[in-house]
């Protein structure tokens, strides 16, 4: 991280709300946990010596079996965001120009920026077109936040093979890959993943993430990691979720219905976006979005102001969350 660079950088606005009384479908985030979650973590409460450092063996293997790689490609960190942060910072300098997706996730921009990067922005669903020579990074979110397209696979194999050629580092963020049925680019030459536990397994207080790479950029990952930063309870229970194959295909399942439920519906009043993700973007039109968030609001129900996201002026967010509250948002959204 550049210290020159920190006070020139603003902080980026999140999803989620911490009010129990409110149903949050600003946060995408899956309202499921998987069976047994309470029990592995208690279990690794009660059988951590004091002072023992946690072992990360069993987390790499049961995260490189998900992604198609060997374990030692996996990098523990605290959740996606530190992945994506480690990623950028063992690959930017300053006066670095990196290309970054947009409308995309702001973290990407900011971590650059704190490096003292300069982000060269490029459609989201255009930047596996873009020239990727004389960049220190380029960065794809696969599918995209918060527009939920994902990139088709050959064209981005072709953008890896175009970046490999070139010497440029790539940053796939695949925080919702295990959405879809895409294959991970994990252990592909020249590409660093990002993957968060956080989406699939409801897990955001856990922080639990792992980036993947080979070659240098998987050295550099490791020499700056501190993998001993994450508690052996969260591995354990990181560990646990990874192998829940069958959790994964269900939410899956649920996901895809209610997704088009939602869809559906939500497009008798706005111009819904195309989503492989856990979440529909909405274009409202002429409609203001500060009357569309006070009204849902007003009905307890909390939704992403996607104004926040870069090119975007007239849209919220909202997640696919389960059968009976996706009823309700349906309700809310048809009266506004």
């Amino acid at each position: 991280m550049d210290p020159d660079s920190i006070d020139a950088v603003d902080p980026v606005t999140h999803g989620s709300s911490d009010d129990p009384e409110l149903l949050d479908f600003s946060a995408n985030t899956n309202p499921v946990v998987p069976d047994g979650v309470e029990a592995v973590y208690e279990e690794a409460i009660g059988t951590t010596e004091v002072g023992e450092l946690p072992d990360p063996d069993a987390f790499r293997s049961a995260a490189a079996d998900v992604v198609g790689c060997d374990g030692a490609a996996v990098v523990p960190t605290r959740g996606g965001i530190e992945a994506i942060r480690l990623a950028i910072a063992v690959t930017v300098t300053p006066g670095d120009s990196v290309l970054v997706p947009a409308p995309s996730f702001s973290e990407y921009a900011r971590e650059v920026e704190l490096q003292g990067g300069i982000p060269r922005f490029v459609p989201a669903e255009e930047i596996v077109d873009a020239d990727p020579a004389d960049y220190a990074l380029a960065i794809v979110c696969q599918p995209n936040n918060p527009t939920g397209r994902a990139i088709d696979p050959d064209r981005l194999r072709a953008f890896v093979a175009r970046c490999r050629e070139a010497g440029t580092p790539l940053l796939v963020d695949e925080a919702f890959l295990d959405f879809t049925d895409y294959d991970s680019l994990a252990g592909a030459p020249g590409v660093i993943v990002a993957r968060s536990l956080t989406k699939m397994y409801g897990l955001p207080g856990l922080r639990v993430g792992y980036a993947a790479a080979t070659g240098s950029p998987g050295e550099r990952l490791r020499t700056a990691s501190q993998p001993e930063a994450i508690a052996g309870p969260a591995l354990a229970v990181g560990t646990h979720c990874l192998q829940q194959e069958g959790f994964v295909a269900e939410t899956k399942r649920r996901v895809r219905s209610e997704r088009e439920r939602l869809r559906e519906g939500l497009s008798e009043r706005f111009d819904v976006f195309p989503s492989e993700a856990p979440f529909l973007l909405l274009d409202v039109g002429e409609r203001d979005v500060d009357d569309i968030l006070a009204s849902a609001r007003e009905a307890d129900l909390v939704l992403r102001d996607a104004r926040t996201f870069r090119r975007l002026d007239a849209h919220v967010r909202v997640a696919v969350r389960l059968p009976t509250e996706n009823d309700e948002l349906l309700e809310v959204l048809g009266d506004v």
